[in-house]
């Protein structure tokens, strides 16, 4: 139940209250109390949200007994002085009507009062705690979201600098060679960087401008190759406008290009989104002597990310054996599941 349900339930109470308190007494009983009845019915209102709004939330410790028997006479207090005032010096002063025996005291009227306001009271602090619980259980749904939005900023900004400084060694590795390949390497990485800037930040990017991050990643990697050819590239997309978040791709292709053998092999990379559901598929083969293995810190911050996102929503299946390593990612796009 959330916050704003409860002012129905506020409604719903207080339509229940009126009905059977004033209204049905009205018509179905003695009319001649029908004032009183208002009145005790304006009181009970008074009191409820007094009791509501300042004297539970400000005095209630469920730790400490003397608070609790505090904020019951505190409120019972708040109901005798108002019905007090009400009946038995506004309605006698310009009415000359009263509820109770003219002469009776004070200290009857309140403990004979203590009772008709404990109803009050006690449908008052349960809806506080209604109220209170409802509050904390948004608080905690709002604080693990913000951890979770953290949390993936973190992770992006793990896998941008990853991208970055690879990109410089192969660029520096050009220079250092007067390649002439080195201008167009910068070029298409200032277009990659500039790219990267706007798109990270969001939550979502289309899927065609993640697949547009991949084309420029491979079209950048393929100045260094000997044998671009072999790259070998399927795309088939029908539903280039479906919602992913950004650099979900990225860091598998990345870790291809930084394991894979390119002397004289490539890979063979597959995309499609049939259905609305995007299935990566990608096999590299691996350079020989390798001692570490091919996963790493990128695809790490992936799986963590893909979990956070898509629970439930996606496949990954990874192999590895001595010379290749496959990736076989299925994550359904559908916004309506």
């Amino acid at each position: 139940m959330k916050i704003n349900k409860l002012f129905y339930l506020h409604i719903f109470f207080w339509t229940i209250y009126v009905t059977g308190s004033v209204i049905i007494p009205y018509f179905a009983f003695d009319s001649r109390n029908t004032i009183f009845n208002i009145t005790f019915f304006l009181t009970s209102i008074i009191c409820f949200y007094v009791n509501y709004f300042v004297v539970v939330p400000k005095f209630f410790d469920g730790n400490k007994i003397y608070k609790s028997v505090i904020v019951f006479f505190l409120s019972a207090s708040c109901f005798v002085g108002v019905r007090y005032f009400m009946e038995e010096w506004f309605l006698p002063t310009f009415f000359g009507i009263r509820n109770y025996a003219e002469g009776t005291q004070f200290i009857y009227y309140y403990f004979d009062n203590i009772f008709y306001s404990s109803t009050t009271i006690f449908i008052s602090t349960t809806f506080w705690f209604f109220r209170y619980f409802i509050k904390t259980e948004v608080e905690k749904t709002e604080l693990v979201k913000a951890k979770k939005n953290a949390e993936l900023q973190a992770l992006k900004t793990q896998i941008n600098p990853h991208f970055i400084f690879n990109t410089l060694n192969n660029i520096y590795s050009l220079v250092y060679q007067n390649s002439e390949k080195a201008l167009p390497a910068i070029e298409e990485l200032g277009q990659l960087l500039r790219y990267s800037t706007k798109d990270l930040e969001k939550d979502f990017i289309t899927l065609d401008k993640e697949i547009g991050y991949l084309d420029s990643l491979i079209a950048l990697e393929k100045l260094r190759i000997k044998h671009p050819e072999l790259l070998n590239v399927e795309k088939k997309l029908n539903h280039p406008m479906l919602n992913i978040s950004p650099m979900i791709l990225i860091p598998f292709v990345e870790n291809a290009f930084k394991h894979g053998d390119f002397r004289n092999k490539g890979f063979e990379m597959k995309i499609s989104d049939e259905n609305k559901i995007l299935h990566f598929y990608l096999l590299n083969f691996k350079k020989e002597r390798m001692k570490d293995t091919v996963s790493g810190i990128g695809i790490g911050n992936v799986k963590k990310r893909l979990e956070i996102l898509y629970p439930k929503k996606y496949e990954l299946n990874i192999t590895e054996t001595e010379t290749d390593f496959k990736i076989d990612l299925k994550i359904d796009l559908n916004e309506e599941n």
